[in-house]
């Protein structure tokens, strides 16, 4: 006889169905509704709109940079909080995780000031004639700081449980230090560092308080899309703003559902390995 592993929840699948719905099935139905009522032509109008069009590619392609990046750099900081015991270590452990508590527009209004062309950091780059405040670069700075807690505490776990053996008894067999990590370490991670890859680009997508004050938010220059939806918004066109959050929405869900199968084909070849 199958028991459950908590007792007296035997409609914990009910309460999470309906949690579920409440929660994200209504307002995403809601937002598919509201956005019907343009039509397939208006939809379209919006969806082509040239402003629509540079707003979505400079929240893409800046969502993608900052992601990559901190996939590359929490990866590192991950293996530096695992693998390495320092002075200060818990105060480190600690600052990842500020950008989950600190309000993102105090961290845009931050680093908007530091990196102003007349800021404590932004006065050093301005003299190599490099303008950070006020472009798409600065953007990319807003969403790489509250991206990389995403992918830092997604690796982390998985790789203090990588066993330390298997590491020594690649080595005893010939295998150099980028091997073990390339042959032993990376795989083992992997699920997990692309998980980590896509939360921070699907939080990136979305980012509104930390960008509006460090993107400068000029037309076909380095305005976002979730600026627009904003503006819309204010006009009272809550058709033509959803119409932009499904095309977001339809942006996150493909890459989310591309990561997804790179994860189910990486598990399957290292079972099948």
């Amino acid at each position: 006889m199958n028991r459950s592993v908590l007792p007296g929840l035997r409609g914990a699948l009910g309460y999470s169905l309906l949690y579920l719905l409440l929660i994200v099935l209504l307002p995403l139905s809601a937002l598919f509704f509201k956005t019907a009522t343009l039509g397939w032509a208006g939809f379209w109008e919006v969806a082509s709109h040239e402003r629509v069009l540079a707003a979505l590619r400079v929240t893409v392609w800046t969502s993608a940079a900052a992601a990559s990046i901190n996939a590359l750099f929490g990866l590192v900081v991950a293996w530096v909080l695992v693998r390495y015991h320092f002075w200060g270590k818990r105060a480190v452990d600690a600052l990842v995780d500020l950008p989950f508590a600190l309000p993102t527009a105090v961290a845009g209004i931050t680093l908007a000031t530091l990196y102003a062309p007349n800021g404590w950091l932004g006065q050093y780059f301005a003299a190599q004639d490099i303008k950070v405040s006020y472009t798409p670069l600065g953007i990319v700075l807003a969403l790489t700081f509250i991206g990389l807690p995403f992918v830092v505490r997604t690796v982390q776990p998985v790789l203090a449980d990588v066993e330390a053996e298997v590491e020594e008894a690649a080595a005893s067999l010939g295998a150099g230090r980028w091997a073990v990590f390339q042959r032993v370490i990376f795989p083992a991670i992997l699920p997990a560092w692309l998980t980590g890859l896509a939360l921070a680009f699907a939080r990136a997508l979305g980012e509104y308080g930390s960008v509006i004050f460090i993107a400068g938010n000029m037309p076909f220059v380095s305005e976002i899309a979730p600026l627009l939806m904003v503006a819309k918004l204010e006009q009272y066109d809550y058709a033509g703003a959803t119409a932009i959050a499904v095309l977001m929405l339809l942006i996150s869900f493909v890459f989310l559902l591309a990561i997804n199968l790179l994860q189910w084909w990486t598990g399957r070849q290292g079972r099948t390995a």
